[in-house]
């Protein structure tokens, strides 16, 4: 049995929470599906804690802006975040996100951050089977849009585990899956989204970089002052 982790954005409270649990399960492996960094602060301890269990990762595409001069055209959010963590990723973290893949394939699961047609920002917000059918296979895993879900369509199997860091479906306990060669499962944890709120203020953010923590919301549907100078998608 194999853990399927995603989304965690740099949310360390909530990743600890959730590998707590997964060790209870007694997991053989943990794969990520990208996005490790983004949004919250704890980005080098997010990424220690990775690489000291030699988790399998391939990259997302906050994991991207990090790395590059690139930016998120929909979120100033993500380009805020992004410039202060550009300034205290440690180097041997910025290594190992530069080490890591755009797919990953464990026993016929197939795994990537967004979706098959752009593996770094493509929304699966609804997909059928005949979508799959161009893939090839039957086993799939992706994250990037922070909602739980699994569709079975007998001879196609597609996960997504939700976000570890950020869920955006109304519940605000970290999300993971399991895998065991045949069945998904999807999990949830509680953890201390305060004490990320925290960090947040000490490093200068305000409420609304992490206000959603709290109820699980998607993108702007929760209440903001100046929504417009935070515009995020």
């Amino acid at each position: 049995m194999i853990a399927l982790i995603s989304d965690i954005h740099g949310n360390f409270e909530a990743l600890q929470a959730v590998l707590t649990e997964i060790d209870k399960i007694g997991v053989e492996d943990i794969y990520c599906l990208g996005d490790s960094v983004g949004y919250y602060m704890q980005i080098n301890e997010v990424l220690d804690e990775l690489r000291k269990r030699d988790a399998k990762a391939v990259i997302g595409n906050h994991d991207w802006y990090l790395l590059s001069d690139s930016f998120c055209d929909r979120s100033q959010v993500v380009n805020n975040t992004i410039s202060y963590q550009k300034k205290i990723v440690s180097g041997e973290n910025i290594a190992w996100l530069q080490s890591l893949p755009v797919h990953r394939e464990y026993q016929g699961l197939k795994m990537v951050h967004g979706g098959w047609t752009n593996p770094l920002d493509e929304y699966l917000w609804e997909v059928d089977k005949s979508y799959f059918d161009k893939v090839g296979g039957k086993y799939f895993a992706s994250g990037h849009t922070h909602m739980q879900r699994i569709e079975d369509w007998n001879d196609k199997v597609y996960c997504n585990p939700g976000s570890v860091g950020q869920p955006r479906d109304g519940d605000n306990r970290a999300a993971f899956a399991t895998w065991d060669g045949e069945t998904f499962k999807l999990h949830r944890v509680s953890y201390d989204y305060e004490k990320v709120g925290a960090l947040m203020e000490q490093a200068g953010f305000d409420g609304y970089y992490y206000e959603r923590l709290a109820v699980g919301a998607r993108d702007n549907d929760w209440h903001v002052s100046n929504p417009q100078e935070h515009k995020d998608a």
